[in-house]
């Protein structure tokens, strides 16, 4: 079995594990877990993805928690955890897991150099202490225990507000930790915008981070019909909190690619996702543009926006039979195409 450097790390260091409630939580991506079985009294998983959720769900032996929210399940008392792409989503977890577990809960941390896992040392000190133990394919593992009394865990807390300027019109995007445009728009979303034509009808917003392109859309086009999806739970409850907090009506789901989606649609409008973890990652993006047509009325249009180096042209030509670029700069170009 191939597991990911993390994981090939932790696998020298079992004896942390003898014996012990563990719940994993963070980068996951690999089957691990399974492994670790073998050496912990029972495994559980707390995920904010839900393509890693529905992979691990296929293991009758490992309680699966797919959310934003960890709920506290009983006898846990480890938490091993994978550190996040982004600091302030290592701090999210590890408040929100400390506050629900609680003191005397034991610590692994465990990631990659170049994702800055030495932010623990500090990140970890209102609660105990955490030591590194190892350090291994550029990665490091540390250990420690919580031993003071976490503050209370409230998700509203966490939520980032910035304004945006809309033809005029102001929206205020609100993002949790982790999610795509949290804390500022990226300048490829801002060119999407500044593109888009009025829209009718029903609109798809895949890859939606926390909402500002489908939120946006509503507002400028109070009659269409909103849908929003992503793959993050903290995206999901992220666009949701924008719809609230604007006033604004829309559907959202979380959803691998198309996994949770039914029915046709006018527009799908996307910013779609291509980095996953530390690492590039076109999967999903491809599978996405290939099946659009299948999830577009006729004449449906797609439009999404991608960095200039992505080569995305030839899957939406094969998809569609053609692809336009109503817009390029330097760095972002908008693609486009027509079902027919």
């Amino acid at each position: 079995m191939s597991y990911s450097t993390p994981s090939q790390v932790v696998e020298r260091q079992l004896e942390y594990f003898e014996g012990k409630h563990v719940l994993l939580a963070g980068e996951l991506e690999d089957t691990f877990a399974t492994e670790l079985l073998s050496t912990a009294a029972s495994v559980s998983i707390f995920t904010t993805n839900l393509a890693y959720a529905n992979q691990m769900k296929r293991f009758d032996t490992l309680n699966v928690q797919f959310g934003a929210n960890y709920q506290k399940q009983p006898n846990v008392d480890m938490v091993l955890l994978y550190w996040p792409k982004a600091k302030a989503e290592a701090d999210f977890l590890l408040s929100m897991l400390m506050a629900a577990l609680g003191k005397e809960t034991e610590i692994v941390v465990v990631g990659e150099n170049r994702s800055g896992v030495k932010s623990i040392e500090k990140m970890f000190a209102p609660y105990g202490r955490v030591t590194k133990f190892d350090s291994a394919r550029r990665c490091s593992f540390y250990w420690g225990q919580c031993i003071n009394e976490p503050q209370p865990f409230n998700l509203e807390d966490w939520y980032k507000s910035y304004p945006l300027d809309i033809n005029g019109q102001t929206l205020t995007v609100r993002s949790l930790p982790g999610v795509f445009s949290h804390g500022e728009l990226d300048l490829g979303s801002r060119l999407l915008l500044d593109t888009l034509p009025a829209l009718k009808g029903s609109v798809l917003d895949f890859g939606c981070g926390a909402g500002v392109i489908g939120s946006a859309i509503k507002m400028l086009n109070p009659n269409a019909q909103l849908t929003m999806v992503d793959i993050s739970a903290l995206a999901v409850e992220s666009a949701k909190e924008t719809l609230r907090f604007n006033n604004l009506d829309g559907v959202v789901l979380a959803s691998d690619v198309y996994s949770n989606i039914d029915g046709r649609f006018d527009n799908i409008i996307s910013n779609p996702p291509f980095h996953a973890g530390l690492k590039t990652h076109y999967a999903a993006t491809e599978t996405f543009l290939e099946q659009a047509p299948k999830h577009l009325s006729k004449t449906g249009q797609l439009m999404i926006v991608a960095n200039s180096f992505l080569r995305y042209p030839p899957f939406i030509e094969a998809a569609f039979g053609h692809c336009d670029t109503p817009a390029k700069n330097t760095k972002f170009a908008i693609y486009h195409a027509i079902n027919a």
